[in-house]
C-alpha cells in the first residue's frame, strides 16, 4: 500500500507517470551543473538512494570527506548551523532532518546561504501535502477521511500562515509536523538565494539539490492570507502594489524564473502547466474572481479599467525593449488587450503586438480608444466566453 501511495503521491504531485528518478518537468542535475569532482561524485552516489539509504550513507560517511558537512537531525538550528560550518566553507551540506519539521526554516536557509561560498551545494528533502492527505484516505473510511484531511489542511498548512494563529501554532506544535507542498519548498530555497539544480521523488519523499547563487531575498515573509500584494511594474517604470486573491501556493512568486526555465509560455503568454496554481484557483481565475480586489487600485489610481496587465519584473524583462518604452508611458489597466482580439495571442511576441497595437492606438486617442477597448472586451466575455487567464 506504501508503495502504491508513493505512485499515485508523484503522479498527482508533478502530472507525469511515476518513475524512481522523479519529474522530468523541473531540473535534473547534469556534468554541466558541477564542476568539483568530489561534488558530483558525492551527488551520483546519493541521488539515486532511498530516503533510509540516504540517511544511512550519510550517516556512515559524514566524517570520511572534509568537502562535505551533514547537519544532524538534532542540531538543525539556526544556531548550530552557525556553529557547524563557520569557517568550514564546505562544497556540499545535507540536511538529513526534514525540511518540514523545521520551526525556523527560513532561518535556516538564510544561515546556510550565509555560512556557504557561492557556487556551494545544499541537499535537502521533505515530505509534500499530497502524500499526507493520500495517507489520510487510505486510513480512514469515507466521511471520516474528509473530517480528518480537513482538520490537516486547517492545522498545519493554514494556521502556520496566520497571523493571529502563528503563535499558538508553533507553541503547540513546535513546527515539527508542518505541511509544504513541492511548490512551497522551491519557492523557499529560491528566497534564500539558492538555485535548484536537481528535484525529484523517490518513494514518497521530495528530495532537492539546490546551489547556492546570490544573497538571500531581505522582504518581508510571503503571507498566507487570501489577499495577496504583488510589485508589478506602473506607469515611468514605478513600482506599484497590486491586490489579488491568491490563485497559487505560497512562495510562487520566488520560482517565476524557474517555472519560465522549465515550463516555456502558452496561450496568451502564461507559463504552461503552471503547477503553482491550486486548483481553487483555478476556479477563482475561470470566474474573474481572482481580480476584484484589483479594484482598490483602480480607485486608488495605480490602473486604469482598460490597459496593459501590470507585470512582474521577472515578467517584464522578458518584453522587448521597444514594448518596455511604450508600456511605461502609460498606467497599467484591470483589462488587458488580450481579451479585445478575437483570436487569442498564443506566444509572447504576439502578445507583444497585440499590446503594441493598443498603446499606439491610446497614445493617439486615449478615450476613444478605451471605449472601443472596453465594449469589445466586455462582448468577448459575455459571448465568446473568454475568462481571465
Amino acid at each position: 500500500m506504501k508503495k502504491a501511495l508513493f505512485r499515485l503521491q508523484y503522479e498527482l504531485d508533478s502530472n507525469q507517470p511515476y518513475t524512481e528518478q522523479g519529474t522530468d518537468r523541473g531540473a535534473k542535475l547534469s556534468e554541466d551543473h558541477v564542476e568539483n569532482v568530489e561534488v558530483k561524485e558525492i551527488l551520483d552516489i546519493t541521488s539515486h538512494l532511498s530516503p533510509k539509504e540516504w540517511l544511512k550513507w550519510l550517516s556512515v560517511n559524514k566524517d570520511l570527506r572534509p568537502i562535505m558537512a551533514v547537519i544532524p537531525l538534532s542540531t538543525l538550528t539556526p544556531e548550530a548551523l552557525n556553529y557547524r560550518l563557520n569557517d568550514k566553507h564546505p562544497k556540499i551540506v545535507f540536511f538529513t532532518r526534514p525540511m518540514h519539521t523545521l520551526q525556523k526554516l527560513n532561518e535556516c536557509l538564510y544561515m546556510a546561504n550565509e555560512m556557504l561560498d557561492y557556487g556551494s551545494y545544499l541537499c535537502c528533502h521533505s515530505m509534500t501535502a499530497l502524500l499526507k492527505r493520500k495517507m489520510i484516505e487510505a486510513t480512514y473510511p469515507w466521511g471520516v477521511r474528509q473530517v480528518v484531511a480537513g482538520s490537516q489542511y486547517l492545522w498545519h498548512r493554514v494556521c502556520p500562515k496566520l497571523r493571529f494563529t502563528r503563535k499558538l501554532y508553533f507553541a503547540l506544535t513546535d513546527g515539527k509536523n508542518r505541511t509544504f507542498s513541492r511548490v512551497e519548498i522551491l519557492g523557499r530555497l529560491y528566497r534564500a538565494g539558492f538555485e535548484v539544480v536537481d528535484e525529484q521523488f523517490r518513494q514518497g519523499e521530495f528530495f532537492v539539490t539546490a546551489r547556492k547563487i546570490k544573497s538571500p531575498v531581505q522582504d518581508t515573509e510571503p503571507t498566507g492570507s487570501p489577499i495577496i500584494h504583488l510589485q508589478r511594474k506602473g506607469k515611468n517604470g514605478k513600482d506599484i502594489v497590486v491586490h489579488k486573491f491568491r490563485t497559487m501556493f505560497t512562495y510562487s512568486e520566488y520560482i517565476q524564473s524557474y517555472i519560465y526555465q522549465y515550463q516555456h509560455l502558452e496561450i496568451g503568454g502564461k507559463f504552461k502547466d503552471d503547477y503553482r496554481v491550486t486548483a481553487w484557483g483555478r476556479f477563482l481565475r475561470k470566474v474573474w474572481l481572482d481580480e476584484l480586489p484589483m479594484v482598490w487600485n483602480l480607485l486608488r489610481g495605480d490602473i486604469k479599467l482598460v490597459g496593459v496587465r501590470p507585470l512582474s519584473k521577472q515578467y517584464f524583462n522578458l518584453y522587448s525593449t521597444e514594448m518596455q518604452e511604450l508600456r511605461s508611458r502609460t498606467k497599467p489597466g484591470l483589462l488587458p488587450p488580450f481579451y479585445y482580439e478575437r483570436t487569442s495571442p498564443k506566444t509572447l511576441e504576439e502578445v507583444q503586438e497585440s499590446e503594441r497595437r493598443y498603446l499606439v492606438a491610446y497614445l493617439e486617442h486615449p478615450f476613444k480608444t478605451d471605449w472601443r477597448y472596453l465594449w469589445g472586451i466586455v462582448g468577448n466575455i459575455l459571448f465568446r466566453r473568454k475568462h481571465s487567464a
